[in-house]
């Protein structure tokens, strides 16, 4: 075996893990940077020993696998990646081959999302699809429908079929308040914008990709010569007038020199949109010429996207803090030279935690290499060891906490080292106000971290529950707050007592408890009464909570201090029950319940919803615990599975007849139909 021949072997089972990280666990481990030349090394290496090529290269490949949890969905056009070009002369070999007939170009920004298609008929929503691999997706209707920004219905409507594209994205305050909890939470960080885009929309539970606020941008409308459009400048203003989302950073371009001038445009002001790009996609205007020039088996000869490289800074470390979280864990922040990098000025680089600072040995003093993850959250990338004078004052993780005095410990299999002062410490508790009083949690607006910050340090509240005792003349009496302020606060205070029982869940900053398993929690249990008396075997046997999260929540219910928070939460008149009581005998009583398919007669989300309110769960996908399937027009895999699994199967008309029953009459003891009844 030569030299070229184990490199590309290398290549390809290095490319293969990162394409599976990326496309499939949604998880990767490399920037796209890295990912890009890694593909490039391989691309030229087999331009120049195409005999050793393999047919299955990551080179002619557009996505990852379909996930088996989804249904499949058969795209009617091959859903085609895009070539990328890295500077100036690969973008004028585009061109030069594009051009013979003169022809104008259009330029966008290259959205870092998730690519999906939409299907309308006769102006309505009806069906969303991944790319997957390119030519099968997965179907994420629902989740799509949880997509604020896209229009369920078009005005004025459009009759009959109507295909169009566009990107999934996570904004940049979305993403990195997202992952600011996750930390919070000890939960695994997304790698940037495009993974959290792709883990919220592949979603089983829409309620997750509902609160991760994802948005959409549209940027291809199939069939559009159908509706006597001839050029995608047009079809894009056509979507537009439609009331369908497309990006404003776009722009016809006449000749290639206007081109290089929107790259050269957005190079630095791609910083101010609200999402990541990470470069420009460049198309032929004439639609007619996109038959004509056709594609390879992974993208079409009519565009490409310019990469734009990724931007590192070089700075120096003045100090190392360390800052106390919600749940007490300590994490180092390298405090930095000012340094401008992409669009922001940046001063301060977290370093995550004590293995992490000591493995990238970060010295106070230290020249070090900064970039920001995901384009949005500075993060030290290295030190240059060559620029070492010897003054560089090492990092050490103190032992006692910085906000408090306690001891700072790291428990047994733990990476974070942790305040175990909950009960007083000032910074977790600033912390904890702020995470109680979010949008996901409490939704107290108007309560952020320098109000928790005031609040704490006058001593005025001392714990969670004190938030209740707040009035309005308390607070006109802080700095920076006004009597109207203080009134919407007071009244935001009051409104939050009603809050479901899952958001009380959440609020509660329970370690592992994030909406997810709060939503699981309250629909089992039903009431806070009945969590507090629950052990950690109870809570193991729930289906989606594990032992490590049974572990943590039984230890949560069973502190006397919380005990005693949660009594007084109640006494200030905070909600304590479940938003749907689960009773013995309801229709759907202990009942695991799957859809596939259209239904005609009610929205999926209605159903879903009315099957909860009646005693069951819906999920996504077919298993051995699957009670009952409903099948709608069109049913896919689902119904073939359910088929195999002998799973009992109702057409639409029955479901609809179940629900007028609302109450099931079975032989069944009723240990066997139905769960715990909530107290």
């Amino acid at each position: 075996m030569n030299e070229i021949e184990r490199r590309m072997g290398e290549l390809y089972g290095e490319l293969a893990r990162h394409s599976r990280l990326y496309y499939e666990k949604d998880a990767p481990i490399i920037s796209d940077a890295e990912y890009d030349a890694l593909l490039q090394e391989l691309l030229k290496l087999e331009r120049e020993r195409p005999d050793l090529a393999r047919l299955d290269s990551p080179t002619k490949r557009v996505g990852g696998a379909v996930l088996e949890k989804f249904e499949k969905v058969e795209h009617e056009r091959p859903m085609l990646s895009l070539d990328n070009v890295f500077g100036a002369e690969e973008l004028k070999g585009f061109a030069d081959r594009v051009e013979a007939a003169g022809e104008a170009f259009v330029c966008e920004m290259k959205i870092d999302g998730l690519a999906v298609s939409l299907l309308y008929e006769d102006g309505v929503f009806v069906r969303g699809a991944t790319r997957g691999d390119g030519r099968v997706g997965e179907d994420v209707t629902e989740n799509l429908r949880t997509v604020k920004n896209l229009p369920l219905r078009l005005e004025p409507p459009v009759p009959g079929r109507l295909e169009v594209r566009g990107e999934v994205l996570i904004p940049r305050d979305q993403f990195a308040e997202l992952n600011r909890t996750r930390e919070e939470n000890e939960e695994s960080l997304f790698a940037n914008p495009r993974s959290a885009a792709a883990g919220s929309l592949r979603q089983l539970d829409s309620k997750i990709a509902a609160a991760r606020g994802l948005g959409i941008f549209l940027y291809y409308l199939a069939d559009a010569e159908k509706l006597g459009i001839h050029r995608h400048s047009d079809a894009l203003s056509w979507l537009a007038v439609r009331g369908l989302p497309v990006q404003e950073a776009w722009a016809r371009c006449e000749t290639l020199e206007e081109v290089e001038a929107f790259i050269e445009k957005w190079r630095e002001k791609r910083y101010g949109l609200n999402y990541v790009t990470d470069g420009v996609v460049v198309k032929l205007d004439d639609i007619f010429l996109w038959e004509k020039l056709g594609a390879t088996s992974h993208a079409p000869r009519w565009a490409v996207a310019f990469k734009y490289p990724p931007e590192e800074v070089f700075t120096r470390v003045l100090s190392i803090d360390v800052s106390v979280g919600r749940t007490g864990v300590l994490t180092p922040v390298a405090n930095l030279e000012p340094v401008r990098l992409g669009g922001t000025t940046v001063q301060r680089a977290g370093l995550h935690n004590e293995d992490e600072a000591r493995r990238k040995d970060v010295r106070v003093g230290d020249r070090v290499r900064v970039h920001k993850a995901g384009e949005i959250i500075p993060e030290v990338v290295g030190v240059d060891l060559d620029a070492r004078t010897g003054a560089e004052v090492p990092f050490e993780m103190p032992e006692k906490c910085p906000a408090c005095g306690s001891p700072a410990v790291r428990l047994p299999g733990e990476v974070a080292v942790r305040c175990l002062n909950r009960g007083s410490c000032p910074a977790q508790l600033k912390e904890s106000l702020r995470y109680f009083a979010s949008r996901g949690g409490m939704d107290i607006r108007g309560l952020g971290g320098k109000l928790a910050e005031q609040l704490i340090e006058k001593k005025i509240i001392g714990n969670l529950a004190d938030i209740y005792a707040l009035t309005a003349e308390t607070l006109k009496s802080l700095e920076r707050m006004g009597e109207k302020s203080a009134k919407n606060l007071a009244e935001a205070i009051e409104k939050s007592k009603k809050r479901p029982l899952s958001a009380l869940l959440t609020a509660l900053g329970i370690r592992f408890v994030g909406d997810k398993v709060a939503d699981i929690l309250a629909g089992h249990f039903g009431s806070m009464k009945a969590l507090r008396g629950v052990s950690e075997e109870e809570l193991a046997l729930v289906d989606g909570i594990g032992p490590v999260i049974a572990s943590s929540a039984a230890a949560f219910f069973r502190d006397k201090a919380n005990q005693e928070l949660l009594k007084r939460l109640e006494k200030n008149g905070v909600n304590m029950i479940g938003e749907v009581k689960i009773q013995q005998g309801w229709v759907f009583s202990g009942m695991t319940v799957v859809f596939t398919g259209e239904l005609t007669s009610v929205a999926r989300d209605e159903a879903v919803l009315r099957v909860k309110e009646l005693g069951g769960k819906a999920t996504g996908s077919v298993s051995a615990k699957t009670s009952l399937v409903v099948a709608g027009e069109k049913a896919g895999t689902k119904l073939e599975k359910a088929k195999k699994l002998g799973i009992r199967i109702i057409n639409e008309a029955e479901f609809l007849e179940m629900l007028n029953k609302r109450v099931f009459k079975d032989s069944r003891p009723s240990s066997e139909v139905g769960g715990r009844v909530p107290s």
